[in-house]
């Protein structure tokens, strides 16, 4: 069996950098249409529509604040307007901050919560009537939802919900074809990694290779080539699914 994955129709949610970029590029590689959306503009996002065009396909990178209910809205009506359809969904888009719990703001923790949960939630029940039988919806979760960071509990907390909502809307949907399922990520090398101090990025690096059990970090195409599988016939029977995409990271 093979992708089979030319001509469907995505929407991929904070793609412009990171492993959002590499999902938006591995499925137009592969013969995807894809909408992706960021929320500032900026050279990653000159880029992408770049490379993009380079690919071919019927691509389109427009803008949107997943926090905001009324830009959700807007993001799903123009994939109704260009596409009809849609046969893959990605929540990728994300956010994070490292502050320890006692002096967790309250406006920081709607900041995380709305847009790794609230976000997906808006995203998804707008999508609905573009999802037809055999769609997937893939959410990026991370590993951290199992076992728990210091600094991190509204990211975690966030994460966590995803495992939740994606069981039961897999209950909820299977019966209309519609599979959903998250992707448990590890540490990803991205250009934010690549940003940091030199001494800080080697150690970072260093420090998360030996945890896993490949010996590195993973590659944001990697997580791309994991949307691959989920999004295609070979995942037919896959739903409900926490699928761990981490290296074998402890």
């Amino acid at each position: 069996m093979e992708l089979s994955l030319k001509g469907r129709k995505a929407l991929v949610t904070g793609g412009s950098r990171g492993v959002g970029r590499g999902i938006v590029l591995t499925l137009a590689r592969a013969g995807v249409d894809v909408i992706t959306c960021y929320r500032q503009e900026g050279e990653a996002v000159d880029s992408l529509q770049r490379e993009l065009k380079q690919i071919g396909g019927d691509h389109h990178v427009v803008r949107a604040d997943l926090t905001d209910p009324a830009d959700v809205e807007a993001l799903l009506a123009e994939c109704a307007n260009r596409f009809g359809r849609l046969d893959v969904v990605v929540n990728n888009a994300g956010a994070i901050s490292h502050i320890p719990y006692a002096d967790l703001p309250l406006d920081e923790w709607h900041r995380v919560v709305d847009t790794n949960v609230t976000a997906v939630f808006l995203v998804i029940k707008h999508a609905l009537p573009l999802l037809g039988e055999d769609s997937s919806v893939i959410s990026i979760g991370s590993k951290v939802a199992e076992v728990g960071i210091p600094t991190r509990a509204h990211y975690t907390a966030s994460k966590a919900a995803l495992v939740g909502l994606t069981r039961s809307l897999a209950k909820e949907l299977g019966p209309r074809g519609i599979r959903v399922n998250v992707l448990a990520l590890g540490v990803i090398e991205t250009e934010a990694l690549h940003a940091l101090p030199e001494e800080q990025r080697i150690g970072m690096l260093e420090r998360y290779s030996a945890k896993t059990a490949l010996g590195r970090l993973g590659r944001p195409e990697e997580v791309g080539g994991a949307v691959l599988f989920l999004a295609s016939p070979l995942s037919k029977y896959v739903t409900g699914a926490t699928v761990h995409v981490d290296g074998g990271i402890s």
